[in-house]
């Protein structure tokens, strides 16, 4: 229980983040999402992984760090956290919001898979690998990763790098007269991603008893 609950809360102030600062257009909404992605990580990851994201604990139990019954469990507590966040942005601002394509279809379910691919991979290597355990830098690896992906393909796809932040607040965002045709995007390309981070994990250990 101590792990759904450390997803939920996690989630949440990641996707609570994202709200805060995408609504009133903050130039520095891909610098406080990462942080907050960071400073969540260094906070649950002793205790859950710190995944806070679907695609990322599928990336996780491919690569056999999290046993196959906890996968959907992890899914929904991260996809509540992320639904309470989204209600929350509600209150506080008043307004809902749910990413959406700045382009066609294609382009942005490729960024959306290869910024994915990265984080997962970043996680993998950092916080899952005996290579680099016990090292304190995996927060910041990880965390800069998003603000990356969100800097870069942001524009491009809406940045949600994860299915979490796709449902919840597409969820949310219905009641305020939104549309859920572009989620598929969020759920397909982030998986997608992370399942080819857990392969080219094992590719990349091949041979190394880990």
């Amino acid at each position: 229980m101590k792990n759904l609950i450390t997803e939920a809360i996690g989630t949440f102030f990641l996707v609570l983040t994202v709200g805060l600062t995408v609504i009133p257009q903050s130039p520095f909404a891909p610098l406080a999402i990462g942080c907050a992605l960071m400073i969540m990580v260094y906070m649950g990851g002793p205790i859950s992984g710190g995944h806070f994201n679907p695609a990322v604990t599928l990336a996780v139990w491919m690569r056999g760090k999290l046993p196959p019954a906890q996968v959907l469990p992890y899914w929904l507590a991260q996809i509540t956290g992320a639904l309470l966040a989204a209600i929350t942005v509600r209150i506080v601002l008043g307004s809902t919001f749910a990413p959406s394509p700045a382009a066609n279809l294609l382009p942005a379910l490729l960024v959306e898979l290869l910024f994915t691919f990265a984080l997962a991979l970043v996680v993998l290597n950092t916080a899952t690998s005996a290579a680099t355990a016990g090292n304190s830098y995996f927060g910041l690896a990880i965390g800069f990763t998003i603000v990356v992906a969100a800097f870069a393909g942001g524009p491009v796809s809406g940045g949600a790098f994860n299915p979490a932040v796709g449902i919840g607040p597409t969820l949310v965002h219905l009641t305020g007269g939104g549309s859920i045709s572009d989620l598929w995007l969020y759920i397909v390309g982030p998986l997608a991603g992370g399942a080819l981070a857990a392969l080219v994990f094992r590719v990349q250990h091949a041979g190394v008893v880990d």
